[in-house]
């Protein structure tokens, strides 16, 4: 009878986790990563990790919150929220400058892949944690269906953020031998996240009224 009562409820946290990979912050931030790989793999492997270290750093966050009874408050939460802007400018800058590189070092891999990819996924879970928090005492009855219900929606972030990273990653390695077209793609690809970036920042800082 538990069984059957709480199903639905993780069914609704992996499609939620699954969704929550496809938002645009967590696109285009894992994307200036995927899009300068060269193997398929190494893409799917970026958003594996991105989803790891997002997934790890909810479940720490959220229980520890939960086991508290507390949430986290709201100019916390968006402090985190505006670094994840800083963050996406600053991957759209380094992604830009790295069409520049020699040519001899443009098919080197990317070094330290999974461990950007990780600390991407960490920072987002940072921002994520707040919502998470709120998400999951609304929906669970008690701590060992929200310790559930992280881990399940997590495995959704994962698999979504894998899936979504090869289908980029694709055809990035399909122009890999068109440096041309090639840089080109990258460099649209920087200049937007660039740009979210910048909104991501001007949103929450201006709009939102946290710096005024």
């Amino acid at each position: 009878m538990l069984v059957s009562a709480i199903l639905p409820v993780l069914l609704f946290g992996f499609v939620l986790g699954i969704k929550h990979a496809t938002e645009p912050d967590h696109v285009i931030a894992v994307s200036t990563i995927a899009s300068r790989t060269n193997k398929l793999s190494l893409s799917s492997l970026a958003g594996v990790f991105w989803g790891i270290g997002h997934t790890v750093t909810l479940f720490v966050i959220g229980m520890v919150m939960i086991g508290m009874e507390q949430q986290i408050p709201e100019t916390t939460a968006m402090w985190l929220e505006l670094v994840v802007g800083v963050m996406i400018v600053i991957l759209g800058g380094a992604s830009f400058r790295s069409t520049y590189t020699i040519p001899a070092k443009k098919e080197v891999k990317i070094n330290h892949l999974h461990l950007k990819s990780t600390f991407i996924g960490i920072v987002h879970g940072l921002a994520g944690s707040a919502g998470m928090v709120l998400l999951t005492l609304t929906t669970v009855d008690n701590r060992f269906q929200a310790l559930l219900f992280i881990l399940i929606f997590g495995m959704g972030t994962i698999i979504g953020m894998m899936l979504f990273t090869t289908f980029l990653g694709l055809p990035f390695i399909w122009m890999k031998q068109k440096q041309t077209i090639y840089q080109f793609i990258v460099k649209v690809v920087s200049l937007v996240s660039i740009v979210y970036g910048l909104y991501y920042v001007y949103h929450i800082g201006i709009e939102e009224g946290l710096l005024f």
